[in-house]
């Protein structure tokens, strides 16, 4: 195993040490002293011994092979020779990390302040860690930083056609290479090994500009030293489609470099949420290499977590799930197989209401009463404590492994939040990232006991986790209206509740008595001087459950299923929507927000005189869609088809889940390709639709108004609204007054 270490004094140490993963193989016996004999006779590599193991849903030692491999980079190649000498034989283990397993047998993790001793040759003779990935405020290593970017506007993927001067940053400085002087590879290998950065922070650096300057260094025939360590190569990944919930995404290449670490912020979700600090948290308590924890998903974090909990508890780790579902009779599948529980909201405009937050639901749920996968059903405790509705026992005898994992979680979240609070400025964003990232990683924690490939999965456990989330809301609601509070909405894990003339010390007071029957920690997330619950898009009279805005005593937005929070919304409307928002977060109550919709008027006649006289930047209407399928699959005519279309056939290669970027040209236009441009091919004079976009403009500020009374004869907003406007918008419709 190699080692990067840096000092306090930004010195830099190669080390190796020497380290034997192992894995496990349990079968019929005589099948495995014949595999004994022929690991004996194929190598010196690997070293066999019997040993016991535990079953984890056996809670019951299990006897079976240990296969020591004495080259780390061959772990897992010999676990399928294994699968190929015998594919009856179950192997456990065997498909881990190798990084995160000497992490796990060292006591060590990344990041980590660590005590060493080496011999003259850079040999670890003993590594001790002086750190806990479990502190709160913990000192990070001295790191420098080199950040690297095509200049002009980040979000659009280089891979469309989009070719611009390489932009170099280190400490504020700024180098710009670009074709019409020095090649952008020699020059970006002058400053790495001038500058000998520990970090490469990029955009789009792993599906574009590190391959073409390496493409680039080649053709110059010269080595460009991206890695500091030079006895290893620099690794590449394919891009690969996949289907996650329902929906058809992309996970892009992945440039992984040695002895220095490369973050790309458009593939690696964490970093894009919770900047570098909530990165370096993740890093440490999931102990996933740097690169790897930037690029995975938070799933892959937790589902780390619990595996290294059951290799030092001594628990088998299967390769895939192997507990199957249990059978169910059909009426017990329809009383199992459901979420959480949604009330339908309360239309329009209410003042003075608060929202109670259970904090972390369904990981509470699991850490307070032990449900996990092993311990739902156990077979020890037929006894045991029974689920609501659905009867599963939860075992008393042992802590299951996601408990226990949350429990820690939940904890350390909860005082980086105090710790929060009494920081200062600084100090408290750098908390806030790391509670950031352990959100993510409880999010996803849920989800991982009924995902079909969680190697701890079990369905029992997530729908137990379900049952008791129910029961909850529902002793939750009958609590507050027995109180005299009247529920306006209830959303799985939060109430909104009201009552006539009620003060924040009353809401608090109902959410200790929750707390105290539920037994799980509420907490108020806000007072809202009022909520707006909207009505879904199609049926003016069907409420949403998420789509809503609110105004916090503060002043403060919370916002909900409107198109500022939608990734595929052009930025024009995002920021009138933004600007509206703040214009009617000064109101108080409705006789104030009425007088608040005129100055909101305002904002959106000024965003459609910018439209129809020209002035709009045209990177304000990129409108940003995923693809769901190849280019030339597409059978109708449908905008991001078409714009999928003209990427292809200038030579660009797309996959489904992709995004594309276009301008809607002419909307209405009989000839498809001219209805929009993808952006990477818009030049100036195609034009944009100025009619779609102010269309797209007053329907992005319809959810407005939808709160207002229908015989509003006070209400003058639809004066300027054309008689056509009106019949494609019958919401305005319904609003509209005599004219003036």
């Amino acid at each position: 195993m190699t080692l990067w270490l840096i000092d306090r004094k930004q010195s830099h140490y190669r080390l190796t040490d020497s380290f034997a993963p192992a894995f496990y193989v349990s079968g019929d016996h005589e099948k495995l002293v014949q595999l004994q004999d022929a690991a004996r006779n194929q190598t010196k590599e690997l070293r066999t011994r019997f040993t016991e193991r535990t079953d984890l849903w056996l809670n019951a030692p299990r006897t079976v092979l240990e296969v020591s491999v004495l080259c780390p980079t061959d772990f897992m190649g010999w676990g399928r020779w294994v699968h190929k000498r015998d594919s009856r034989l179950q192997l456990y283990n065997s498909d881990l990390m190798v990084a995160s397993l000497y992490c796990w047998e060292k006591r060590i993790f990344p990041l980590a302040y660590v005590e060493v001793e080496t011999d003259d040759e850079g040999k670890i003779q003993s590594i001790a860690c002086r750190d806990d990935e479990w502190a709160l405020d913990y000192e990070m290593p001295p790191l420098k930083i080199m950040q690297i970017r095509l200049a002009g506007l980040s979000r659009i993927d280089p891979t469309h056609g989009r070719r611009a001067a390489l932009e170099v940053e280190v400490d504020g400085t700024c180098w710009e290479f670009d074709e019409a002087g020095e090649p952008p590879a020699l020059g970006f290998a002058r400053l790495v090994k001038r500058e000998d950065p520990d970090v490469i922070l990029s955009e789009w650096g792993d599906s574009t500009i590190l391959p073409l300057l390496r493409q680039q260094a080649e053709r110059l025939k010269f080595s460009l030293p991206l890695n500091r360590d030079e006895s290893a190569s620099v690794q590449q990944s394919k891009g690969r489609s996949y289907t996650s919930y329902g929906r058809i995404l992309f996970k892009a290449s992945a440039t992984t470099l040695f002895g220095r670490i490369h973050v790309d912020k458009q593939n690696s979700f964490i970093s894009e949420k919770c900047d570098f600090a909530g990165l370096w948290e993740l890093a440490r308590i999931t102990k996933l290499p740097i690169q790897y924890a930037a690029r995975t998903t938070t799933g892959t974090g937790i589902s780390y977590m619990q595996m290294e909990l059951a290799h030092r508890d001594g628990v088998l780790i299967p390769e895939q799930k192997a507990e199957p579902e249990d059978p169910k009779h059909p009426d017990e599948l329809l009383c199992a197989d459901r979420g959480g529980l949604v009330f339908v909201p309360k239309l329009g405009f209410t003042a003075n209401v608060a929202e109670l937050d259970f904090v972390s639901q369904f990981p509470s749920i699991m850490a307070r009463f032990n449900i996990s996968p092993e311990t739902v059903n156990c077979p020890c405790c037929p006894d045991a404590p029974r689920i609501p509705e659905l009867g599963y026992r939860i075992c008393e005898k042992r802590r299951g492994i996601t408990s226990r994992v949350v429990e820690r979680l939940i904890a350390k979240r909860s005082a980086l939040k105090k710790l929060q609070k009494t920081s200062p400025p600084d100090a408290a964003l750098r908390f806030k990232l790391q509670r950031d990232s352990m959100k993510w990683l409880l999010v996803c924690c849920f989800g991982y006991t009924g995902y079909k490939n969680a190697r701890f999965g079990k369905i029992e456990a997530h729908e137990a986790i379900n049952a008791v989330a129910r029961e909850t809301l529902l002793v939750a609601k009958e609590i507050a209206e027995n109180d005299g509070f009247q529920l306006i909405h209830a959303l799985v894990d939060s109430l909104y509740v009201w009552k006539e003339g009620a003060k924040r010390e009353d809401f608090e007071r109902l959410a200790t008595e929750i707390e105290t029957r539920t037994r799980l920690p509420l907490a108020i997330e806000s007072v809202y001087r009022y909520v707006v619950f909207l009505p879904s898009k199609q049926y003016a009279d069907v409420p949403v459950p998420n789509r809503f805005f609110a105004v916090g005593e503060d002043g403060e937005l919370k916002v909900r299923g409107l198109e500022c929070r939608r990734h595929d919304t052009a930025p024009l409307l995002k920021q009138m929507q933004h600007e509206v928002l703040a214009i009617l977060a000064e109101a108080h109550d409705f006789e104030s927000y009425i007088h608040k919709i005129e100055a909101a008027r305002m904002v959106l006649a000024d965003y459609q005189e910018r439209l129809s006289s020209g002035e709009v930047d045209i990177r304000e209407l990129i409108v940003s869609k995923r693809i769901t399928k190849e280019p030339r699959d597409y059978q109708k005519a449908g905008v991001t088809a078409i714009a999928a279309q003209q990427l292809f056939g200038s030579g660009v290669k797309l996959r489904p889940g992709q995004t594309v970027e276009y301008i809607i040209t002419n909307s209405e236009c009989s000839v498809p390709n001219e209805r929009v441009r993808a952006f990477a091919l818009w030049e100036g004079w195609f034009g944009y639709d100025r009619k779609k976009y102010t269309a797209m403009l007053r329907e992005a500020f319809e959810p407005f108004i939808l709160c207002l009374p229908k015989n509003a004869e006070e209400n003058l907003l639809i004066d300027s609204l054309t008689e056509e406007e009106l019949k494609r918008f019958p919401l305005f419709a319904a609003l509209t007054i005599p004219r003036s």
